[in-house]
């Protein structure tokens, strides 16, 4: 992927990330972008509840990650960053 389709796959990631968002902060946690490799691995961090929350893997990859992908094919996973 180069640079210019970078910036342009994650500014799509951070949109999504933002629809996102409020159904976590329903319930006490919170996602933020951090950062995306060229192979389309995009690293978030949980926080508030969803990082010391037991199902927060669960939340990941069945939530944020199916989201992310469903409208982002260039995404490949998401992944926790602490």
């Amino acid at each position: 992927m180069t640079d210019q389709e970078k910036t342009i796959v994650e500014e799509k990631v951070k949109s999504a990330i933002q629809q996102i968002r409020p159904y976590l902060q329903q319930d006490g946690g919170d996602v933020e972008y951090v950062d995306m490799t060229n192979e389309g691995v995009v690293m978030v961090r949980l926080q508030g509840h969803c990082g010391s929350c037991p199902h927060a893997m669960m939340s990941l990859k069945q939530g944020i990650e199916t989201s992310i992908k469903e409208v982002i094919p260039e995404v490949k996973s998401v992944e926790r960053v602490l």
